[in-house]
């Protein structure tokens, strides 16, 4: 698994009832709305990492299911495959082809991170602050900034076209810029519990917890 793989997955291991205060108009709006309608979620998605030398851009295409709180099921499936799963206890990260699999526990893994937006708990704006962006190429955009210096990413932009959670931007800590495009997204459809668990297969060398 490359860097830019691991770093973004990683990140991921991808949320709150709408707080008390003053009124929140545009992308941030719809982010609360999503968020308090949105029990269950599937897309699939293509994926852009850009490092900071510019050197040939990476690209990957796969699905993206998440049961909130606290699940999710991250699956890359070309070039390489690789998989992230969050069972509410824990964070699985697997890579097939090195045999190997990576587990954290839930609160560590998931922190500040870009998870946190999606299939977190109801304290969003305690782990980040959030500003609009306006709209671009269609899209009605927010940017979250994490308040924990030990997120590992410098922001996250979010995407809406209306209600529909479009487009993700992730700037890490190394100058590197993942971007994401969502396709066939589906609200609330019913996702079976086994993709939100993770067995590592016979002769899987496990790291962490």
């Amino acid at each position: 698994m490359d860097h830019s793989g691991r770093f973004f997955l990683a990140s991921l291991c991808l949320c709150a009832s709408l707080l008390a205060g003053p009124a929140r108009a545009g992308a941030i709006d719809r982010l609360y709305r999503f968020l308090e309608t949105t029990r269950t979620f599937s897309a699939d998605f293509a994926q852009i990492v850009v490092a900071k030398n510019g050197r040939r851009p990476q690209q990957s295409t796969g699905t993206m299911r998440i049961s909130r709180p606290g699940k999710f099921r991250w699956q890359i499936d070309r070039p390489y495959s690789q998989l992230l799963v969050g069972d509410g206890e824990r964070v699985w990260m697997y890579d097939p082809d090195l045999e190997q699999a990576t587990v954290k526990k839930m609160d560590a893994a998931l922190g500040g991170t870009p998870a946190a937006l999606l299939v977190g708990g109801n304290a969003l704006e305690k782990d980040f602050s959030l500003r609009e962006l306006g709209e671009r190429e269609g899209l009605e955009w927010l940017e979250a900034l994490p308040k924990s210096p030990d997120s590992g990413f410098e922001k996250l932009q979010l995407g809406f076209d209306g209600e529909n959670l479009q487009a993700m931007e992730l700037f890490d800590n190394f100058g590197q810029t993942t971007s994401l495009v969502f396709s066939n997204p589906r609200r609330n459809p019913p996702l079976p519990a086994a993709l939100f668990s993770f067995v590592p297969p016979a002769g899987t060398d496990i790291i962490g917890e």
